[in-house]
């Protein structure tokens, strides 16, 4: 397969990175550690560039892209740590809610597109399986501060695997922040009662719905893990060329550009994992199927080993000074721990891929 970005695509993806240069530097990102806010006048301005209705139908507002528009913008959310919650708000509650149309999911689509509104999504294992969610679900990333929350039940305890997806505004929950490594996600615990009247699918619709959504997760946190492993790339880089020892930049000893070069040539190969996988969810032949199932966990697992990776080597070649407050490292360090982890680690995904090809061997043995 031949893929390259559209000019489109390349041009959104540099306004975005000069705004988030200027709008989401370290001072902010500091700021935001000590006061984590889901809105803010930085998510108004995503708003009205587009960005946080890219998924969102025109119909509603939004522009009607998909995840492969998306991607490069996540990279470049990545690259600046960005604290808003633009994977929960844009690359999975709006295509859900728009693959179930109601009046009532008209407002929250378009209140996603201008801004308004903010989304959190309860986690989702590598199967499509979410948390259980009555009457609690922990540990949900964006909880802290959002208005809409994506859940799902299982209408009867005996049978999990029949379920309901719900959309259920911030007034019908009770959030108990969490504690994070990085206060930016936001993470809380959801208690909520399961409603009739906040169903937006069930049944088989729901289990589909929830298959997809882990795999738009799964590929939107790999993008942005690609954002982070550069950005820390560059802050280990720089550092390198200033830092002296023995009168000379330790950039030019062989060993720290070996490990520079070594971790700069593992996230060259994540890339084209990631965009390949972007490309497979929106491709009607591939999503969903065994082939793309295996493209999106690859996908991860080159992600979260490049981001891991990065931090390891960044944080070695600052020392540790790299992870004091007044270091912009440790800033791009904790998202990125927490990111390798979250919807699925690598090693999740390589059991999934394992499985995956030996039920595609078995019928054929014996």
């Amino acid at each position: 397969m031949r893929f390259a970005f559209t000019e489109q695509q390349t041009q959104f993806r540099e306004a975005v990175r000069q705004m988030l240069d200027k709008e989401c530097t370290p001072d902010d990102l500091r700021s935001a550690f000590d006061a984590p806010a889901a809105r803010t006048p930085r998510w108004a301005t995503l708003a009205e560039m587009g960005v946080t209705g890219l998924t969102v139908p025109e119909a509603h507002g939004g522009l009607g892209l998909h995840l492969l528009d998306l991607v490069p913008l996540l990279e470049e959310a990545g690259r600046a740590g960005l604290p808003e919650p633009l994977i929960e708000t844009t690359a999975l509650a709006a295509p859900v809610l728009a693959a179930f149309p109601s009046d009532r999911i008209a407002g929250w689509l378009e209140g996603m597109a201008d801004g308004r509104i903010t989304a959190a999504v309860a986690p989702v294992d590598v199967a499509g399986r979410m948390a259980g969610s009555t009457p609690d679900v922990k540990m949900v990333p964006a909880a802290d501060g959002a208005d809409l929350f994506i859940l799902a039940a299982a209408p009867d305890p005996n049978d999990r695997a029949v379920v309901e997806v719900h959309a259920v505004p911030a007034a019908d929950v009770i959030v108990t922040p969490v504690a994070s490594l990085d206060p930016t996600r936001r993470l809380g615990t959801v208690g909520w009662e399961p409603s009739p009247a906040t169903v937006i699918a069930s049944g088989h619709p729901a289990g589909s719905a929830l298959r997809a959504l882990a795999d738009r997760a799964t590929v939107a946190t790999a993008a942005e893990l690609l954002g982070l492993a550069d950005r820390m790339i560059t802050l280990a880089a720089g550092y390198a060329k200033e830092r002296q020892q023995f009168g000379k930049p330790i950039g030019s000893f062989q060993a720290v550009k070996h490990l520079l070069a070594g971790v700069q040539v593992k996230l060259e190969f994540a890339r084209p994992a990631v965009y390949a996988a972007a490309w497979t969810l929106g491709d009607g032949e591939l999503a969903g199927s065994a082939d793309g199932t295996r493209r999106v966990s690859l996908a991860k697992a080159y992600a979260s080993d490049a981001a891991t990776d990065a931090a390891r080597v960044s944080l070695q070649v600052h020392g540790a000074i790299g992870y004091t407050w007044e270091c912009d490292l440790h800033l791009f360090l904790k998202r990125a721990w927490a990111l390798a982890d979250a919807w699925g680690s690598a090693a999740d995904h390589r059991r999934r891929i394992l499985a995956s090809l030996v039920d595609e061997v078995r019928p054929t043995q014996g």
